[in-house]
């Protein structure tokens, strides 16, 4: 059974429309499931599910062959060019010609695509033009901690954020929050009830992605580097990346060091976030590191639970909205977070908060014109101005 996610609801009103559906995000975190889900859903006998993994299945949009020759290919499987038609292509990331194809067949025929593919920045570059108005992007990230509630079978009804959480609420929540954290929000890995074989599978899941997306499309000359490199971050969880010291620590060059940082955020492994545009000159040159699943700590070098709890109310905080850090004079606000509305709430995250903690909070960001600003906790804390992880995938 398929358990539906949240931004399957998201890109139900466009199945019918002429654009194709691309949706990119970390392998492994649900997208051929997302595919198959709406394959299903299209009452239409006139459509194909393809893995473009399978080498034979990628055969078929070889660049050699002409658009008429891959017509025929496709007419073989059962598609009928004559009337409207649906083709679902899984990890395009593998088929280079995918967007020139997907685009003549789009132009010529009915056709309705919904592809899918793990590297956001292959899928822009070759996209950007080619498929200009003729798609609508998606991105699929890890369970937030509603729907990790949703896969574990529980029907919690999570507290609206405006609400003031009791410590009986709080002791509700705890234990799927600690849970949470620790193990992170991969679907897969969320279903498994052995501790044994959620780590097993975080590590099948960290192999498939440094043999498929690192050593087949990074080309990298150094490949060790780059997992050197994901060891190193993990130390530096929710702290800004100095280029120059990761570099001399790592033995590359600093333009290495670029070009690995953008390879491992462009295919959703790390999260890079920038500074708010009023943080110090210096301070907006670097970005703040967290891993796109905090389970991936289970078994690379552990942050401190602080950074990991930090990292995890990020994943969460992503999904409402674009994320910034800011500091100004070495007094530093965890994130900003911008939301579709274009206002801007500020969140400092602790493990245990003190009624002077807020104030400070408040004073930090007056002058940024920013009028609301929280404390997520992960200890109980009894003050009606502190909020819980749990409450940031609630009604918000």
């Amino acid at each position: 059974m398929i358990i539906k996610r949240k931004l399957f609801d998201k890109i139900a009103p466009y199945l019918e429309s002429k654009q194709a559906i691309v949706v990119t995000g970390m392998r492994r975190v649900g997208k051929t499931t997302l595919l198959k889900y709406f394959f299903e859903k299209i009452n239409s006998k006139n459509k194909i599910f393809l893995d473009l993994e399978d080498p034979l299945n990628r055969s078929l949009f070889d660049q050699k062959k002409t658009y008429g020759l891959i017509k025929t290919a496709l007419e073989r499987m059962g598609i009928n060019f004559s009337q409207k038609a649906y083709l679902f292509l899984d990890e395009i990331q593998f088929c280079p010609s995918i967007p020139s194809v997907v685009k003549y067949f789009y132009d010529h025929y009915q056709i309705k695509f919904f592809l899918t593919g793990s590297a956001s920045f292959y899928l822009k570059n070759l996209f950007s033009e080619s498929l200009a108005g003729r798609k609508y992007l998606f991105e699929l990230y890890p369970l937030d901690f509603e729907e990790f509630l949703q896969f574990k079978g529980l029907s919690y009804r999570l507290p609206r954020f405006e609400e003031t959480v009791d410590e009986q609420t709080y002791n509700l929540f705890f234990p799927q929050v600690e849970e949470y954290f620790f193990w992170g929000g991969m679907p897969e890995v969320t279903l498994q009830d052995n501790p044994a074989e959620k780590q097993m599978a975080l590590r099948d899941i960290f192999s498939s992605y440094f043999q498929k997306e690192v050593q087949t499309l990074g080309d990298f000359r150094k490949n060790e580097v780059v997992k050197n490199l994901i060891q190193l971050l993990t130390k530096r969880v929710g702290q800004k990346v100095d280029i120059q010291r990761v570099a001399s620590e790592l033995k590359v060059s600093r333009q290495a060091v670029y070009e690995y940082l953008g390879f491992l955020s462009g295919t959703y492994f790390l999260c890079l976030v920038p500074a708010l545009g009023q943080a110090d000159t210096q301070v907006r040159k670097q970005r703040k590191v967290y891993f796109v699943d905090t389970g991936f700590f289970s078994f690379l070098e552990t942050p401190p639970s602080g950074a990991v709890f930090e990292n995890a109310v990020f994943a969460n905080l992503r999904l409402l909205g674009e994320i910034y850090y800011f500091q100004k004079n070495k007094k530093e606000v965890d994130f900003i977070l911008k939301t579709q509305k274009k206002e801007k709430i500020a969140f400092e995250v602790k493990e245990t908060v003190i009624a002077s903690d807020l104030n400070v909070l408040k004073r930090r960001v007056e002058k940024l014109g920013i009028k609301k600003a929280f404390i997520i906790s992960l200890k109980f804390s009894g003050l009606k101005e502190v909020k819980y992880l749990f409450q940031l995938s609630g009604s918000f």
